[in-house]
């Protein structure tokens, strides 16, 4: 190592090339760093994650009828069997699926009615093909919203997939809490629209019923009284001509109880020629009941058709009524289409309601007409996202203020530990330069996720005890043999080389694995270029730093 000996050397002996080296590092530095305000490198709480199954929600509006649910998924079940890697397909019409992880927060089975339904789709093992399942919902879903929501005006169609991480709702979900309920709605639906607007989010929806005119059917008692028949009849009648009812049952040896026999009709009896009082009264009086006197009565004669309205499910969180608004993302990260559709709520906004800033993303408004008040709260993949940076940052200065007051006790110089510090932080440097190479040469968006800044707090120790041994060697070698200070730092960083390096193929070998892994790839790569750039410092800048440095004595200076 005689060579590399003379180069440190040469670079002591210059104070050129001393300040060359701080200058590059302090580039390199805040390059990196400014890799994230430019976005080219993008950070998301965990990327997409491969699946052999995912769900489609599909939404019609309230009031919608089964029938209409039916042909927009039939629609869905006719694109997506022209795909040759699903094997099978299950539609629950009216409900949710049975509960799995996706189902489970995303609250499928709340699903009830006739204008919702679920699709489960099965595809071939995620070994055996090529297209991840992430990208082929990013193909598919424009195609199917295309195609079918216009089947039905004001449907819904969203495209679930299984959750990489912590289990919230959506991507990007906004509460709006409030006390006044129309005003709720209308600044829900102004919500929904600027997220539908908003590049990066697709499957806008927001949680709540709409309000839709419906017909009640009440019944005269007085009539059904003198025409000799009894309101049981009715309602048998009524239940028979829209749904379907029990007329009997079937006794079985392999059956503990008693099996019901259903009487239903056929679809087209059911189905009204339009949606209005005028034919559900023309429905009504084909249908008649013989009384005990042999007369016929139809029965519109014994009801009466009301059109009211619907009554919504009245939704409410923490003791609050609030409306929520979810978007998911399509394969971006949530945090930069959430701060875009903040910046465009604040502008939009602004003419109707007086906008404050409130909590970290969150924002008060207030209505200038009513004085109403109003709350919208960011929570979804956008809160834990924030919430886990957040917690790796606390974590990570705490690791850097235990190593510098470790190193201040083993030292007892301030400015050693410093040289310790700074040279074990300067890693960051190849975590996020290594995010920026792996995105070059990967087909999705490489994102820095919570995995990668683990990453960069485990480096935080192999950091840190690169430079102990190039310090404690420099110094034995000082005190020891009585070696000029520039000579010893040269020694001891030729002589050091040779582990330093040995310790890091080692560790970049065995990460090498875990950067082709969904979860733990950004963990993998903060580790391998991390590595690799605590290496380079090791080698060249904190051999410039410790001959700055006066805590390093000449050998005289320690007699």
């Amino acid at each position: 190592m005689k060579g590399y000996e003379k180069f440190i050397f040469g670079i002591l002996s210059s104070p050129f090339k001393k300040f060359l080296v701080i200058f590059i590092t302090l580039i390199a530095f805040v390059g990196s760093l400014m890799m994230f305000p430019t976005k080219l490198v993008l950070a998301k709480m965990l990327p997409g994650k491969s699946a052999n199954t995912y769900s489609i929600y599909v939404d019609l509006p309230n009031g919608s009828s089964y029938v209409e649910t039916n042909r927009v998924t039939e629609c869905v079940v006719k694109i997506l069997q022209k795909e040759k890697e699903v094997t099978d397909i299950e539609v629950f019409s009216g409900m949710g699926a049975p509960l799995d992880y996706a189902g489970l927060v995303k609250g499928s089975t709340f699903k009830r009615g006739e204008h919702v339904a679920e699709i489960v789709v099965n595809l071939t093992n995620k070994n055996n093909r090529d297209e991840t399942s992430f990208m082929m919902v990013h193909r598919l879903r424009p195609v199917i919203q295309s195609k079918c929501e216009p089947i039905k005006e004001g449907t819904n169609i969203k495209m679930v997939e299984e959750p990489a991480g912590p289990p919230v709702l959506a991507a990007v979900v906004a509460e709006i809490y409030g006390r006044d309920g129309e005003g709720l709605n209308r600044l829900g639906k102004r919500v929904e629209e600027i997220l539908k607007k908003t590049e990066g989010l697709v499957d806008v929806d927001t949680l709540e019923d709409d309000l839709y005119d419906k017909f009640e059917l009440v019944v005269d008692k007085e009539k059904i009284k003198r025409s000799g028949l009894s309101i049981k009849q009715v309602n048998q009648i009524l239940y028979l001509a829209f749904e379907g009812m029990i007329v009997t049952v079937k006794n079985s040896d392999s059956s503990p109880e008693q099996i019901p026999l259903y009487l239903v009709l056929k679809e087209d009896t059911k189905i009204l020629s339009s949606f209005s009082k005028d034919a559900l009264e023309k429905k009504l009086s084909s249908l008649k009941l013989l009384n005990q006197k042999g007369m016929k009565i139809p029965v519109n004669e014994l009801v009466k058709v009301v059109k009211i309205k619907s009554w919504p499910t009245l939704m409410s969180k923490n003791l609050q009524r609030v409306v929520t608004v979810v978007a998911e993302t399509d394969l971006v990260s949530q945090v930069y289409p959430l701060l875009d559709a903040r910046a465009k709520i604040k502008e939009e906004l602004a003419k109707d309601y007086e906008i404050s800033n409130g909590s970290l993303f969150n924002l008060k408004l207030k209505d200038k007409k009513s004085g109403e008040t109003y709350e919208l709260v960011w929570d979804g993949e956008m809160k834990v996202t924030m919430d886990t940076f957040r917690d790796l940052g606390a974590a990570f200065i705490a690791a850097l203020v235990i190593i510098f007051l470790l190193m201040v006790v083993y030292y007892k110089s301030f400015a050693l530990s410093g040289i310790v510090l700074l040279g074990s932080f300067l890693s960051i440097i190849g975590v996020i330069v290594g995010h920026w190479i792996m995105d070059i040469f990967s087909e999705q968006t490489y994102f820095l996720t919570a995995t990668s800044l683990i990453g960069f707090i485990s480096l935080m120790g192999i950091s840190s005890r690169n430079s102990l041994l190039l310090i404690d060697f420099a110094i034995s070698l000082i005190k020891e043999k009585g070696i000029d200070k520039r000579r010893a730092i040269a020694i001891s960083t030729a002589t050091r080389v040779k582990p330093i390096f040995l310790t890091a193929v080692t560790i970049v070998l065995a990460s090498l694995m875990l950067t082709t892994d969904p979860i733990f790839g950004g963990l993998g790569v903060a580790l391998i270029f991390g590595t690799i750039v605590a290496v380079i410092v090791s080698w060249v800048f904190i051999p410039v730093l410790m001959d700055s440095t006066k805590a390093i004595k000449e050998p005289d200076q320690y007699r």
